[in-house]
């Protein structure tokens, strides 16, 4: 009875483990065939890590990171430079000459003509043609860009430009600065606003009024800053233009060139004048001396003459 019932366990563990090789082939397939399916690209799954294979990781990544954020940087720094704005601040003087008689009237174009573009008059001076002295104007004006070309055509039309110079000053720097601390100063002022809204920290009075007094202070230096940042404006955005203008001058010459003779002839009236000023003037510093000094001697040297004379006779 022993042996039938050990042959049917030994059949029974037989097939059962026929049955557990199946199985596992079976689970082999469907794995290679899942792998064979899944893309060649497709990452492997990573086990996972504690806190030091994290740092390990990080710190492993952190140079490609820095050089990544390097070329950033650096990309930002090129196209900031290629779009960075330059302010300069262009100054042209003008020397012109006009006919004596007509520099009242093409000072009084130039000015007008000024009131009908985008441009400020600064200052404005005429002195007139007289005996003793020539005449002279002179304009000084702030003129946009885009009506610098009329000005000087309308000015070309009424003068003669002797000479012209152009210089301009690179502003960039100051500008970006002022723009910076205009920025802080808002930031920082807009803190200390927020600061004495602030209804839930406690405070002491003396820590309101420290707060309220550089609030005001901070307030008085962002206005002085402003106005800097005007001033810099009209300095870029416009350009100084300054014109002279002189009386044209007739320039006498004969077939032989320069003539003494003709140069004294004409300088003839002045030279008698000058002497005859000199004279007077010398005859008016004189006269006292005369009077107190010369006339007394004279006298008493006449006097000791005359009483030698007598006891001589």
């Amino acid at each position: 009875m022993s042996t039938p019932r050990a042959a049917v366990r030994h059949r029974a563990g037989a097939v059962l483990l026929a049955l557990a090789a199946a199985l596992s082939l079976a689970g082999c397939d469907r794995q290679r065939s899942a792998e064979s399916a899944a893309p060649a690209s497709a990452p492997m799954p990573v086990p996972p890590m504690g806190y030091g294979g994290a740092m390990k990781a990080q710190r492993a990544s952190a140079p490609q990171a820095e050089i990544a954020a390097s070329q950033s940087d650096e990309a930002r720094g090129g196209s900031g430079e290629t779009a960075l704005q330059r302010f300069l601040a262009v100054r042209q003087d003008l020397n012109v000459e006009v006919p004596a008689e007509q520099l009242a009237d093409a000072w009084g174009k130039v000015r007008d003509l000024c009131g009908t573009l985008k441009c400020e008059l600064l200052s404005s001076s005429l002195l007139r043609e007289t005996p003793q002295q020539p005449g002279n104007a002179l304009l000084e004006m702030r003129v946009e860009p885009a009506d610098v070309d009329k000005l000087l055509g309308g000015l070309a039309g009424v003068a003669n430009v002797v000479s012209h110079t152009t210089t301009s000053e690179d502003k960039t720097s100051e500008v970006i600065d002022v723009e910076a601390r205009i920025k802080n100063r808002t930031e920082f002022r807009d803190s200390l606003r927020v600061m004495l809204r602030d209804t839930v920290t406690k405070r002491t009075m003396a820590d309101l009024l420290a707060i309220q007094r550089t609030l005001s202070d901070t307030q008085a230096e962002l206005d002085a800053i402003a106005t800097q940042r005007k001033v810099l404006a009209q300095q870029t955005s416009k350009q100084h233009i300054q014109i002279q203008f002189t009386p044209k001058r007739a320039l006498v010459s004969g077939s032989d060139g320069y003539s003494p003779m003709a140069h004294a002839l004409r300088n003839a009236s002045d030279v008698l004048a000058e002497s005859v000023g000199a004279l007077i003037t010398f005859v008016a510093a004189a006269l006292p001396w005369l009077l107190l000094v010369v006339l007394p001697v004279g006298w008493l040297v006449r006097v000791l003459w005359r009483r030698r004379r007598a006891k001589s006779a």
